[in-house]
């Protein structure tokens, strides 16, 4: 039986903004004669997320994506429409709503500056009321899955932008919340941290059934973490559904990558198909998937190749042709 965690049904959020010709004369007359126009950063949206999702939510700069989270964490009043996360309404901060919700912003940070994230940890633990065993084992658990049990005496600022990340997950799972919100929590990690904190999240959403979503420019998080992906346009939803049917969609193709023995004359390949990229003895095909297996064939068959690699297209180059069209 299915359990709707977060509902959403027709949300609006619009911005009042003040209009400003340039320069001194723009100055005195917007003065005297002020001008505003809404923005419309929400434009009407409907969707519901189960317990245990994990959801991509996507879309480009300025789509709505941080302004449907702010409302549904309850940081924003929006001006239409309904909106339920664990049965209560967002806006009315009640308690029982704080303590079984998380936001965390890759760029916001909630750590102390100048002390060590334990103090931090423990002025959490007061105000979401954690008992000293429970805030004892979460510490030691969150630690141990993030590796970073040896710095949390250390003072924040001394921390690497990867550690600090981990201390902040830290820091808004203490009190165990049933939703998480997610906003560009890679933003600025390298490789490595990026991927360390993938690997987390989806443990954590699969140890704690935890429901989650997750917004990022990092095509990479959303293609690891997300098997239904929600994608914003212009405060407009225009896509919800599996993120493996938008692929076979947007892309009924995979990408051939050959590496010949020498180098090749790029007339005698175009039968094979389009070369995307092409540099002497490197070529790059795009060929549809049910003829994959005959040109790989043909190409092993008639060439002398040194390295052959079947992929699927970049989800970057898919959600680049969705926004397109």
């Amino acid at each position: 039986m299915s359990n709707t965690v977060i509902s959403v049904k027709n949300l609006k959020k619009y911005y009042r903004v003040h209009q400003k010709d340039p320069g001194l004369i723009g100055s005195i007359n917007s003065f005297l004669n002020r001008k505003y126009k809404d923005v419309k950063a929400v434009d009407g949206i409907s969707f519901q997320i189960e317990e245990g999702e994990l959801i991509g939510f996507i879309g480009p700069n300025g789509a709505g994506k941080t302004t449907t989270l702010k409302v549904l964490s309850g940081l924003l009043y929006p001006n239409g429409g309904e909106t339920q996360v664990l049965g209560l309404e967002p806006f009315k901060r009640q308690k029982q709503f704080q303590i079984n919700i998380s936001l965390i912003m890759g760029q916001k940070n909630q750590l102390w500056w100048d002390l060590p994230p334990m103090d931090s940890f423990i002025l959490n633990k007061e105000i979401y009321e954690i008992g000293k065993q429970e805030f004892k084992d979460t510490i030691e658990k969150l630690s141990r899955m993030l590796e970073v049990g040896d710095i949390l005496a250390t003072p924040v600022r001394k921390l690497s932008l990867g550690q600090r990340m981990k201390c902040e997950l830290i820091a808004a799972l203490l009190h165990s919340p049933k939703v998480l919100f997610l906003d560009e929590p890679t933003i600025g990690l390298d490789v490595v941290a990026q991927q360390n904190m993938r690997d987390f999240l989806k443990e954590y959403n699969r140890q704690f059934q935890a429901t989650i979503i997750l917004t990022s420019h990092y095509m990479g998080d959303v293609e690891k973490l997300c098997k239904r992906v929600v994608i914003i346009n212009e405060g407009k939803i225009i896509y919800d559904g599996s993120l493996e049917k938008i692929i076979n969609k947007y892309a009924p193709y995979k990408m051939i990558k050959v590496d010949f023995k020498e180098n090749i004359d790029l007339k005698k390949i175009e039968e094979f198909g389009r070369a995307e990229r092409y540099s002497g003895n490197h070529v790059e095909f795009r060929v549809a998937k049910d003829e994959i297996s005959k040109k790989t064939a043909k190409l092993l068959s008639e060439f002398e190749v040194a390295d052959i690699t079947i992929e699927d297209p970049a989800i970057e180059e898919i959600i680049r042709q969705i926004f397109e069209q």
